[in-house]
């Protein structure tokens, strides 16, 4: 018989930092609001494979996003895998309203249709159908099959310790 879980024995501030020691790329997710059309937007750095056959990624985003309903109702949305030089980008979405995230950006459609941003700069990008969600804790689980996807050889953005860092194994940019 297997036994349950046990209380954690740490902080969660020591948690997250502890986390903070694993580096990961950053990514921009794109689609449209559901009911408005709107643009939404938000830097998501918790992305990651999932399956070859077929083609399958997930990310998450916590419950308290004010997008949370509206990534749940979507059909399709992209993910987009920031480059090295799209800091101003990673940051852009990270914070403020949805409206000034777009402001002044030029905007596409994936094959699907699925609003994605005209940058080019972005090392890789994935137009998903949004085929499973999974309540995990205080997040979230996105799964999409990915339909379409396109990709660059281009360093990708890292966020590590708290920070983003230009190129793999280089110093961050701050520590806030």
């Amino acid at each position: 018989m297997r036994s349950p879980p046990k209380s954690a024995d740490f902080p969660a501030l020591f948690f997250r930092s502890a986390l903070g020691r694993f580096p990961t790329g950053v990514t921009v997710v794109t689609a449209q609001h559901p009911g408005t059309g709107a643009p939404l937007g938000l830097t998501i750095s918790s992305f990651s494979s999932v399956s070859l056959e077929p083609p399958m990624v997930l990310w998450t985003l916590t419950h308290t996003a004010a997008s949370l309903a509206a990534f749940k109702a979507l059909d399709r949305y992209v993910i987009h895998v920031l480059s090295a030089g799209q800091v101003d980008l990673a940051r852009r979405f990270a914070k403020g309203p949805q409206d000034e995230r777009f402001a002044g950006l030029e905007l596409d459609h994936a094959p699907n249709g699925t609003l994605m941003l005209a940058d080019t700069r972005c090392a890789a990008w994935f137009e998903c159908h949004n085929t499973q969600r999974h309540e995990a804790g205080d997040h979230t689980i996105f799964v999409g099959q990915v339909e379409h996807c396109h990709r660059q050889l281009l360093s990708p953005l890292i966020y590590h310790a708290g920070d983003f860092e230009l190129t793999p194994g280089s110093e961050p940019l701050s520590r806030n």
